[in-house]
């Protein structure tokens, strides 16, 4: 059950997946070339098959939370929801050191 100070609204949802799919792909990045140094140094080994493993998870991981991401925004879409407005400075016109 989700905390009561925990936000249900689709930015943050949003927000809080891309944080996990990057991690995600840093855990992938990690078991995949854990998995290569171990496989090259002594391949067919436990600790060979146990980075194998966790690359598997860490891969499927990732996959289901870019899914997740996508099916979000198509939800957002279909709903008529838009994105929010981007927050547009005021260009200040270059100050110069008097010659």
């Amino acid at each position: 059950m989700a905390a009561q100070s925990e936000s249900r609204d689709t930015p943050s949802i949003a927000r809080q997946l891309r944080r996990v799919r990057t991690l995600y792909a840093g855990g992938v990045l990690l078991w995949a070339s854990s998995s290569t140094v171990t496989a090259w140094s002594s391949p067919g080994s436990r600790s060979m098959w146990t980075s194998v493993l966790l690359l598997v998870v860490f891969t499927g991981l990732l996959g289901l939370s870019s899914w997740w991401l996508r099916r979000l925004g198509t939800e957002r879409a279909a709903a008529g929801e838009k994105r929010p407005a981007v927050a547009v400075r005021a260009s200040v016109p270059a100050r110069h050191a008097p010659v």
